[in-house]
């Protein structure tokens, strides 16, 4: 089970990013904290640093810009105070039908799910297998398991992630990296009112629902141990499951059928 030294966070300033950085500054990783909110991201340092007597930096981004992007890159390859553990959790998406969303709706997600999570993972990845130790947890989610309709592109996103990192995973196999996708289902968090998802959330039964923190401990545990994918919760495992095995012409129109119960 791998110890991490220095962990960089994206999306760290609410959410499950907030819960992976909490959880880790327990553990007395130090933290590279990112998100495009320099006063949240403050506010959370200050309180890490007090509760957990970690070093905290901070570098605020906005990781679709791409020369913001650039920086979080550097930040990833330099020595100095190196980091050790990336944990790609920004993330975004937006609900309803693709025809109802505008071009650059689907633009920003693919950005900021794909591409930033995409290049930051390469930026880090040579230094760590160099040193033969380090991390990647990548933050995909259930949705990435079967097409969701009314939630087409962000599921498509998660898609590759979860992809991504098992095919990753397995090409580190060995060097003392692990790679790991964490996969959440329905979880309480800022996540969303950002995707202007309060109405059909507030609809969806509480069982169902997962808290930020069992999520992130799950994350940090997993990509310690050097699993390849790490699906929170014990019913997002039997529903995952099924949809493994459940052919794409059936359970797309389920999971529509679902959607649709609570839209």
């Amino acid at each position: 089970m791998q110890r991490f030294t220095r962990a960089l966070v994206t999306g760290a300033s609410t959410g499950i990013g907030a819960a992976i950085a909490s959880e880790l500054a327990t553990r007395g990783t130090e933290l590279v904290v990112v998100a495009r909110s320099a006063d949240q991201l403050e506010a959370l340092a200050e309180q890490w640093r007090a509760a957990h007597g970690v070093d905290v930096e901070v570098l605020p981004a906005d990781l679709t810009d791409p020369g913001q992007l650039e920086r979080v890159e550097d930040r990833l390859r330099t020595e100095d105070a190196a980091v050790d553990l990336l944990v790609n959790n920004a993330g975004w998406g937006s609900t309803g039908a693709f025809i109802d969303s505008t071009p650059d709706e689907a633009t920003t997600c693919i950005e900021l799910n794909v591409t930033a999570l995409t290049r930051l993972t390469h930026a880090v990845l040579p230094r760590l297998v160099a040193a033969g130790h380090g991390g990647v947890l990548n933050v995909s989610s259930v949705g990435g398991f079967q097409p969701v309709p009314h939630f087409a592109v962000y599921a498509a996103t998660k898609a590759y992630v979860s992809s991504f990192t098992e095919a990753v995973h397995e090409e580190l196999r060995g060097s003392g990296v692990h790679v790991t996708a964490l996969c959440p289902g329905f979880t309480r968090s800022d996540f969303v009112t950002a995707a202007g998802a309060e109405d059909e959330a507030a609809r969806i039964p509480d069982f169902l629902w997962q808290d930020v923190e069992p999520v992130a401990c799950a994350g940090v545990d997993g990509v310690s141990r050097g699993r390849g994918v790490v699906v929170s919760g014990a019913l997002n495992q039997v529903t995952t499951g099924l949809s493994s095995v459940t052919p794409s012409t059936v359970s797309r129109r389920v999971v529509a059928g679902v959607i649709n119960r609570f839209t």
